[in-house]
């Protein structure tokens, strides 16, 4: 709450019950604070069916979750001996002294299910909530619920609580919560795609297929948009029993319309397909990166197999690392400037000269917030792609902050290979 720490775990969830067939209709977040957890728990309990809490089950005076949900539905605390000795266990795996503060892990609410936890020692927790164990806390004037709410179904509910840590709550849902959720909840067919574009804007995407979507949308299709640096998602919805053709439909209605522009499906990043395609062509790339200051090679070497056609790079920040390293020329640097449509050009040249790859993409702007003069204004880069064919350069302004314009830049730089790739 305080923002020193991302939440990662809503994003992670809901992609995950989204996928599974149960998509979440409501996240909260909230303060290490006892009225605050209670009464949000309360508040998710009258509202929803299945409730899923994480972090504030480990063992330090800032772990109140456990204690406090006892506590709302008025159960007692019992130890748990399974609990006890898988962490006794785990420090003993790693020749250390069980500290005696993990004791308030192995407390759990009767007639809780217990999830051990694999990678770490606080175990999640799983409870069936009936409604009467909410009306005592229900009934009284502070904790009322609001009109909104709807009340307390028959049927009873459950209660999932989960560690922190992502390396614990990950394996931890997978391996455990997955299956409780195939045994108590009948899942809806819920059909969920993103197609990734870039090279053109938030705004501009919608304008241009919004119309043509209607007919779809009207039979039940969702249509949503994110904008990232120099990319834009359109994710498209459906549920139901026809939910997998009218994505289909959608997507072809999208397709047809951004037709280059979309370079991916969900989770492809664009560094993912270049390197598919350089792979698939058996093509070599190298890089020489100056306002980006490796961010293009560090994107590149996210990806598994990489090594396999990209060579190699170099960051020449300064003038004399352009000659030095690349053979950028002095009477070029002096008579354009670093940041010019020649020095990018040699630049390219360079560098696919100097590791004998089949392609070479070069860099060199004004990433700011100085630098920039009515000629090259704060934002001007060139990106060349040198190759076979000879050299071939794009001038762009990306007028933002350091980091955006250092995104953005590797963006395009990518988006110019991909094209070129798949001509």
């Amino acid at each position: 709450m305080l923002g020193r720490v991302l939440n990662t775990h809503q994003q992670w969830l809901c992609r995950r019950l989204a996928d599974l067939g149960h998509v979440v209709t409501r996240q909260m977040a909230i303060a290490d604070d006892g009225r605050e957890i209670q009464e949000a728990v309360a508040e998710a309990l009258n509202r929803a069916d299945l409730v899923i809490t994480t972090g504030g089950l480990g063992p330090t005076s800032d772990d109140l979750t456990r204690e406090l949900v006892a506590e709302l539905l008025n159960r007692q605390l019992v130890r748990n001996a399974e609990v006890l000795a898988h962490i006794e266990n785990f420090f003993a795996k790693r020749g250390r002294p069980r500290p005696p503060k993990t004791d308030v892990e192995t407390m759990v609410p009767e007639g809780a299910v217990v999830f051990l936890n694999q990678t770490g020692t606080a175990p999640g927790l799983a409870m069936r909530v009936n409604a009467d164990e909410l009306a005592a806390w229900n009934g009284t004037a502070q904790h009322r619920p609001a009109a909104s709410f709807r009340p307390p179904a028959a049927r009873p509910k459950w209660l999932v609580m989960l560690p922190g840590p992502p390396r614990e709550l990950r394996p931890m849902f997978d391996d455990a919560v997955v299956p409780l959720l195939q045994r108590e909840f009948a899942a809806e067919n819920f059909v969920c795609r993103t197609l990734r574009s870039t090279g053109i804007g938030e705004s501009r995407v919608q304008e241009l297929i919004e119309t043509a979507l209607q007919p779809c949308v009207q039979r039940g299709l969702g249509v949503g948009y994110c904008a990232r640096p120099g990319a834009v998602d359109v994710r498209l919805t459906a549920a139901g029993a026809q939910a997998g053709p009218l994505v289909d439909e959608g997507e072809a209605v999208v397709q047809s319309i951004l037709g280059v522009h979309i370079f991916g499906h969900d989770d492809e990043d664009l560094e993912e397909v270049v390197i598919g395609r350089l792979t698939k062509l058996n093509k070599s790339l190298a890089l020489a990166e100056s306002c980006t200051g490796g961010n293009l090679a560090h994107r590149l070497t996210n990806i598994p197999g990489a090594s396999a056609v990209f060579l190699g790079g170099v960051v020449t920040y300064a003038d004399a690392a352009k000659a030095a390293l690349l053979g950028v020329r002095a009477e070029t640097l002096r008579d354009h400037g670093a940041v010019s449509e020649a020095v990018a050009r040699e630049m390219a040249a360079g560098a696919r000269a100097k590791f004998g790859a089949d392609f070479a993409l070069a860099i060199t702007g004004i990433a700011g917030p100085g630098g920039g003069t009515e000629q090259k204004p704060l934002g001007t880069v060139f990106i060349a792609l040198a190759s076979a064919e000879g050299v071939e350069v794009q001038r762009l302004l990306n007028p933002w902050d350091r980091i955006t314009f250092k995104d953005v830049t590797a963006t395009q730089a990518l988006e110019l290979l991909r094209r070129r790739l798949t001509t």
